[in-house]
Formats: structure tokens, sequence, C-alpha cells
């Protein structure tokens, strides 16, 4: 097939339009003419909103996963001993777990080379955050990248020009079309990078609720099921969790503010929900790396590496080797910090009957720390600090949030979403989700029913 750029792109885009399969050397030649900018964007966002309407067959999607796979570099770690073991999230607001998770797991003994992502549409990004600590370099070269991850068993980078560059492509262009939900697409660029890091296994954290990009339970597991599928064909285990996005994860929402939380957290401190869900990850990844029989027993192992700091210990580690300010986390005030704060009180008695998390995360772009269009600039100071959560007692003029703004005028505008977004009745609500929900692997789906604070029979 000719990969005249022009002719393959209408071509293309129509019979994925029209709902037929396309072969392989179709997807090939489209996909090549795309990264070799004979396919402008405009048609391959075209593209992407027809498979965001009419979706991949398996043999297109695996297609899609070898095309992203292949477009560069697959990292070749076989000189690190044991298994090595990324995790990744779809995505959510406050969701900053891989920034104390990635420590805490490589500090006991699993390596962890962690590709992560920028802001997707109203969620926050993990390269983002990171990026706030002074000098910190998330662009580490392929060299660079398997020196770190041998000498200190950890790496948390972005996609360079060297892995996975059509997926790097792709991903950003999804962030502005409206087509981040898509299953498929979801599912290509998580496999596409992360086998490209060469790793043994996968935990995915999959969000639902209406704070998520799949609210829908059902879509949820399908895509838990669809990426475990794709994981067995390259030998890698992937196991899933399904977990809450009705309402932000812990308190911060916003990049330097998240790293803050992710530092407190690392001291043994920080948000309950944040504390077990990183817990909860991390006993199911050293059970993935072998470290542990179980993930019960990973969890123990996990706690008492908070416990004595050595998750904190690593951190640092992997701040300085990366050309970050290693003082950050004995200090966090050194962090970007907002000029203006503004506390956002409750303005009746009642109860927490809802903290909207889309709303939040929406209100957060508009406030500056996300982003709207590709070429945004973020800020990295901005955000939102939000204790409110649902199903507590509050009184009037209690402090439910603050707002951390660049200007006066921003922070109005941010505490009038966050009184919007916290929304208080006159009766105790029924419970939120539940923290995980359900744990998928090869073997099928089990149902659980993960709390803040532990677990309690589902």
């Amino acid at each position: 097939m000719s990969d005249n750029g022009p002719v393959v792109g209408y071509q293309t885009i129509q019979r994925k339009r029209d709902g037929l399969e396309l072969d392989a050397e179709e997807l090939e030649a489209f996909f090549r003419a795309y990264g070799a900018a004979r396919v402008p964007d405009y048609q391959m966002a075209a593209f992407l909103m027809a498979v965001f309407f009419r979706g991949l067959s398996p043999a297109e999607l695996a297609a899609l996963v070898e095309l992203n796979l292949r477009s560069g570099a697959v990292v070749d770690l076989s000189q690190v001993p044991g298994r090595k073991v990324d995790k990744h999230s779809t995505g959510g607001v406050g969701d900053k777990v891989s920034i104390a998770l990635a420590p805490l797991v490589s500090c006991l003994g699993v390596a962890v080379p962690m590709i992560s992502g920028r802001g997707l549409g109203h969620t926050g990004g993990t390269l983002d955050k990171l990026e706030t600590i002074p000098g910190f370099r998330t662009d580490l070269s392929l060299d660079e990248f398997r020196s770190q991850v041998s000498q200190i068993g950890c790496a948390l980078v972005g996609q360079t020009g060297e892995i996975a560059p059509l997926d790097r492509k792709l991903y950003a262009l999804r962030d502005v079309t409206a087509t981040v939900e898509s299953i498929p697409l979801i599912a290509s660029s998580i496999m596409g990078k992360k086998l490209a890091e060469g790793i043994d296994g996968l935990l995915l954290d999959i969000k639902r609720g209406p704070g998520a990009f799949l609210p829908e339970l059902d879509r949820a597991l399908l895509l838990a099921r669809t990426m475990i599928a794709l994981g067995a064909r390259y030998g890698c285990e992937v196991v899933a969790m399904v977990t809450a996005m009705d309402r932000p994860l812990g308190f911060a929402v916003g990049n330097a503010l998240e790293v803050e939380e992710s530092i407190l957290l690392l001291r043994g401190e920080g948000p309950p929900d944040l504390r077990e869900l990183t817990l909860a990850q991390a006993g199911e990844m050293l059970r993935l790396g072998a470290v542990a029989a179980t993930a019960q027993e990973g969890r123990r192992l996990a706690a008492r590496a908070l416990a004595d700091g050595r998750a904190l210990d690593q951190l640092r580690r992997i701040v300085e080797a990366q050309g970050g300010n290693p003082a950050v986390v004995d200090d966090p005030a050194i962090l970007p910090q907002a000029p203006v704060r503004r506390v956002v009180e409750a303005e009746r008695d009642g109860w927490v009957a809802e903290v909207a998390a889309r709303a939040i995360g929406e209100a957060a772009v508009a406030l500056g720390a996300g982003r709207a269009t590709l070429d945004a600039v973020i800020d990295p100071a901005v955000g939102f600090h939000i204790t409110a959560k649902p199903g507590e007692p509050v009184t009037r003029g209690q402090a439910l949030a603050t707002v951390d703004a660049r200007t006066p005028a921003q922070a109005e505008v941010g505490a009038a979403a966050l009184r919007a977004a916290i929304r208080i009745g006159d009766e105790k609500p029924a419970p939120p989700l539940p923290l995980i929900s359900h744990y998928v692997s090869g073997g099928g789906i089990r149902e659980v029913r993960v709390e803040g604070s532990g677990v309690r029979p589902g």
C-alpha cells in the first residue's frame, strides 16, 4: 500500500468511520505517514474520533500496540537482577500515588522503571508534578534511564524520542480532542510504552466514578480484561485494581501541592485514603516482583519501609539522581508557592454529600494547574487543598478547603468552583464508592471493599 500521507489518511479515516476493519498493513502505512508528518494532526484527530465511536477489533488493537511499541527502542534491562514491575493509573483528581509508590517499592528490591505521562483533560500528570521539584529531569536518555534503574532500582521519566515516540504524539493529541476515554486508545497507549520499558509485571489502577475517564464499572472492568490479555501476549503479568474517583484522592489537587503531600506520606503522615491505596498497591507490586509471596505480605513489608524511613531516603536518591534538589524531601517549602491563598468555609451546618472530583479537576485546569490546549503552560504552584470528605458532618464556618492561586481574582473563581463542587446536605448521605472495589487478574474478577483505613467484607 502507498504511504502517500494525505491519500492514505483520507481513505483510512473513511474506512474506520464506516466501521470497516483495517488490516495491519493499512494501519502501519497510516501511522508511518503520521510519524513522518505526511499525515497532519487534523487528520489524526479525525481518525482518533472515528476510533472513539467505532472502536478497534482485537486484531486492530494488537497491531496498534505493536506500532506504539516498535516506534522506538525497547529497553533491555536484562542486566538488572530480578523482576521489573511498573504501575499505571488511568488518571484521577489528586492521584499522586506514583510519586510515593515508586520509591517505596524500589527500596524493597523490586526494580521500577516508570514511564509516566502528563495531565490529560481534568486529571493531573505525574511528569508535571515531578517537574515542580527544582532541577528535576524527566527527559533522561535511554542510556541514563537504564543506568539509573541498574544503580538505584528506579527511574521516573517521560516518553523521550527513544521510547514509544508514536504514542507520545498521540497522547498529546488525545488530550485536546476529547478522545481520552476510548478503551482501545487507552489500552494501546499504556501497553505500548509500558512494554517498551522491558518490564515483567504491571499493576493497573483503573479509576471508576464520576471523576474518572471511565465512570462506569463495566467499562473499567472491560479495560482491565483488555489490558490483561494484551500483557499475556507479551509475557507480562498484568493485574488491576478498580479504585474510586467519585471524590479526589487525598487532600491536595495541583502539581506542587501533590508532591508535598507525597513527601508527607513517605514521612508516615498524609491522608488515610492515600496511605491505604499506596500500601495496597505496593503490596501487589512486591508480589509481582517476587519479593513477597502474597500481596498481604508485601503490604507489611511496605508499611515497615514507610515507618523506618527507607522509602523517604529512596525518594531523596531518585531526586538527586535526576538532577533535582534533594533538600525538597526535608523542606517541601522549596517547591513553588502560590502568592494568594483563600479559605473556603461551609456556608451552613449539615453533612458533606458530595465532593465532585471532575468539577474540581476542571476548576484546577481553569486555575492553571492543567492544560486546555497543547501549548498551554502549567502553573506549578496553584491548586486546592480539600479536607472535606463525603459523609462527614460540618458546621457553618468550618474550613472545607483552601485555594492557592496566582491572583486574588483567580482565587475568587477557584473558591466559587469549590463551593459548587462541595455539596452540603441535611442528612448523612449514602457511603461513597469503596476506595478499592475490585481486583482483576488472569484468573478473573474478585470483588472487595477497601475503605480509606482498611478492608471490610464486600
